[in-house]
């Protein structure tokens, strides 16, 4: 249902999952990860595979999303991180001889790219029906490049940004090698079985808008190119960053995800064309079955159904009770039921 809906064909409801709905809520998944440590549940296929799944047994989902890190590409470029409780990057990059030491990624054997993820995949897709979708994903170059320059995860991400102004092509040049790098990992994901792909852009509202064309919007745009030309149908998310989502949707994709700061109503009424992703607030499956069900009624009436996948606008929050997802698909299934 999810492929059909992102091609704009009919469908008879539409299609509903949740970022980061394998794990988090999931008291199965929290006694695996006292067991194993987030780490090790992420490098171990199976176990990755058992994860990606548990959210379907629990969940009508019409799409599985594969369990993985964020980072789990950046080994290949022989970049050391740890997690603490976020990744911790061993060495960030700080300098022009520091990216001329990253190896070039079409240089890279197929198998030094995270095989452990298509190792994953494979077993998912082995074990999932032909109506639900598997996913992989990505960080866009920006995102990843914010870990790697910063080297963890901090407010506004200060010396990514400095490292922009003050070595220009030294940034650009890592952007180039994590896009190229994103692109054989996706490409990679899509030959082990992923139906579509997410590239999310967590961190796209670092920059001006100025900025963010001129420096971060043609690595991007590549990365999606060539997705495109392999022909991966390609879902991108943007965080953070209204000031954006126009140019965000210009780019080559078939659904353009947002987060709840969005209005989806008006930006589907400025882009009648393009598949859209989103955006329930995920605080608001903190509020009760009442308020999800007001919220989700809100959100389907703002846009027709064509063209829609249900999504919160960014991943769902650790404490959410599992009723109210429950509720959640409910209301979603509902309107099908009452149409």
């Amino acid at each position: 249902m999810l492929l059909r809906t992102l091609r704009f064909e009919d469908t008879p409801r539409r299609p509903l999952w949740m970022m980061r709905q394998a794990g988090r809520i999931l008291p199965e998944y929290r006694a695996l990860k006292e067991r194993h440590g987030f780490a090790g549940l992420a490098r171990d296929p199976e176990l990755a595979a058992e994860v990606t799944l548990m959210p379907l047994r629990r969940f009508p989902f019409d799409a599985a999303i594969t369990f993985a890190d964020i980072m789990s590409p950046l080994p290949a470029l022989g970049v050391d991180f740890r997690f603490d409780p976020g990744p911790v990057i061993a060495e960030p990059i700080r300098s022009a001889r520091d990216v001329a030491a990253l190896p070039d990624p079409d240089d890279l054997d197929e198998a030094a790219i995270a095989p452990e993820v298509a190792a994953a995949q494979r077993i998912v897709r082995s074990e999932l029906g032909p109506e639900t979708a598997l996913l992989g994903f990505a960080g866009a170059p920006l995102t990843l490049a914010a870990y790697l320059v910063e080297g963890r995860g901090v407010l506004d991400f200060p010396r990514l940004r400095a490292f922009a102004y003050l070595e220009p092509a030294a940034f650009d040049a890592v952007l180039d090698r994590l896009g190229r790098l994103c692109a054989r990992y996706l490409l990679s994901q899509h030959d082990a079985g992923a139906d579509a792909v997410q590239v999310f852009d967590s961190w796209a509202g670092l920059f001006p808008r100025a900025e963010w064309r001129r420096r971060v919007r043609p690595h991007l745009k590549r990365l999606l190119v060539r997705l495109g030309e392999a022909a991966v149908p390609r879902i991108l998310f943007l965080h953070a960053a209204p000031q954006l989502v126009d140019d965000y949707a210009d780019l080559p994709c078939e659904v353009l995800g947002v987060d709840w700061r969005t209005d989806l109503g008006a930006l589907r009424r400025r882009r009648r064309d393009l598949c859209l992703q989103g955006n329930l607030d995920p605080a608001v499956l903190l509020a009760g079955d009442d308020a999800v069900r007001r919220e989700a009624a809100s959100l389907l009436r703002s846009l027709p159904r064509r063209g829609h996948i249900v999504n919160l606008g960014h991943g769902v929050l650790p404490e959410t009770p599992l009723q109210a997802v429950h509720t959640l698909v409910e209301s979603v299934h509902a309107e099908a039921e009452d149409s």
